[in-house]
């Protein structure tokens, strides 16, 4: 009888070549995605049997090429160790204008070819030039739209949330919810006042910022963050890290928050009393603080809650969804995350979904928790959102022992 340890040796051993080859792949992937991304709609739009005179063919060529050199130039220049941001600007203007185009090079370009084919429409130049004409027409539209999308206030989203342990006293409490605001190189002050107004517009008992303040130092970014000072809430205005803090010196984020008179809740808690009952508002460090390698900085839902009383209704402030799971094993009544942007520019919320278990909205985990996921009050990267509307979110928190209305 073979032993089964022997056996887990000779399966590890025999799958070591397969994980050493996919491991090799993914260093090529920052080199590969450029070029299909600039690559395929070169060749849909302009070498797909449109039979362009020579000249525009070399002149669009052109543009292709400069596009797929420039725009890791401009992204290492503009996100690497020179900080640049008038080429971070180029760089992520260039890389959503890729990505929509190859999207619908492939999506609309496929499609509208096959129609055509089948409609009979035209020879083939006749019906390349088609799609040459409404791919370029469809990606200009949803550009414009997206940037106009990214760059206005948000809409709130208002929704009402029953928690069964909220006690009656707590029905009606209002908390505001922003995040993902991404304070960066294009200069959004005026945008980050607007949005300010509009959240104290809103009467919140309580507002939550659930981290990415920022791409960049608290001490770069100040002016943009300065308008956090102004959000009124009635109780507390609290906040937890988020990823992006922690490419930019997420202590210096820390202090400035708290500087404006937010409540940094890092792996600790506060309770918000109301009408003689009590809620636990927590706050954990995003899951991505540990390898940091920030001092005192970790995810630890155990010393979020220590001292909490166990029987009071718990809010937990949690930058990434994914940490619902060890919510939900601790039975946190409600989770606020921010961190999927929706996707951000369709199609790449499927991208999203592989790493994190819901895109936006309210969710239920486990026999007690929910989630609420917003789409994010900013954008990152790319100025554009394509079908993944901005927010401001007001969540209305209910119990079951509210009295009826006559």
């Amino acid at each position: 009888m073979t032993n089964s340890s022997e056996t887990r040796l000779a399966d590890d051993a025999a799958r070591e070549p397969d994980q050493g080859r996919l491991r090799r792949l993914m260093r090529y992937i920052p080199l590969i995605a450029p070029v299909l991304l600039w690559a395929v709609p070169c060749w849909v739009l302009l070498h797909a049997g449109q039979q362009w005179p020579a000249a525009v063919r070399l002149a669009g060529t052109a543009v292709f090429v400069l596009g797929l050199v420039g725009m890791p130039l401009a992204m290492m220049h503009g996100h690497g160790r020179r900080q640049q941001d008038r080429a971070a600007i180029a760089g992520d203007a260039l890389l959503g204008i890729s990505w929509v185009l190859f999207t619908w090079s492939v999506l609309l370009g496929a499609l509208l070819r096959l129609a055509l084919t089948l409609a009979d429409v035209g020879d083939g130049q006749d019906r390349a030039r088609i799609v040459t004409w409404s791919v370029l027409g469809t990606a200009a539209v949803l550009l414009a739209w997206g940037y106009a999308e990214a760059r206005r206030v948000p809409r709130v989203r208002r929704l009402d949330v029953e928690l069964p342990r909220l006690g009656a006293g707590l029905d009606g409490t209002r908390v505001a919810l922003i995040t993902d605001t991404h304070y960066g190189p294009l200069d959004r002050a005026r945008w980050s006042e607007r949005v300010c107004e509009t959240v104290n517009t809103l009467e919140a008992d309580l507002v939550c910022h659930t981290g990415d303040i920022a791409d960049g130092t608290a001490e770069r970014r100040r002016a943009q963050a300065a308008s956090l000072g102004t959000v009124r809430a009635t109780k507390a205005r609290v906040y937890v890290t988020g990823n992006h803090e922690y490419y930019s010196e997420a202590q210096g984020w820390v202090d400035l928050m708290d500087e404006l008179g937010w409540e940094p809740l890092r792996n600790r808690h506060l309770l918000l009393e109301r009408g003689g009952d009590t809620l636990v508002v927590a706050g954990v460090d995003d899951v991505t603080a540990e390898s940091s390698g920030l001092a005192g900085h970790h995810a630890d839902l155990a010393g979020a809650l220590a001292g909490a009383d166990p029987g009071l209704p718990v809010l937990l402030l949690a930058h990434q969804p994914k940490f619902v799971e060890r919510a939900a094993a601790d039975g946190i009544d409600l989770q606020l995350s921010g961190h999927t942007h929706g996707g951000q520019i369709w199609p790449f919320h499927h991208l999203v979904r592989i790493d994190q278990p819901v895109l936006a909205g309210l969710s239920r985990h486990g026999a007690r928790t929910l989630l609420y996921t917003s789409r994010g009050t900013g954008f990152w990267g790319p100025p554009f959102r394509v079908f993944a509307p901005s927010e401001i979110t007001l969540l209305v928190l209910r119990s079951p022992q509210r009295p009826t209305a006559a």
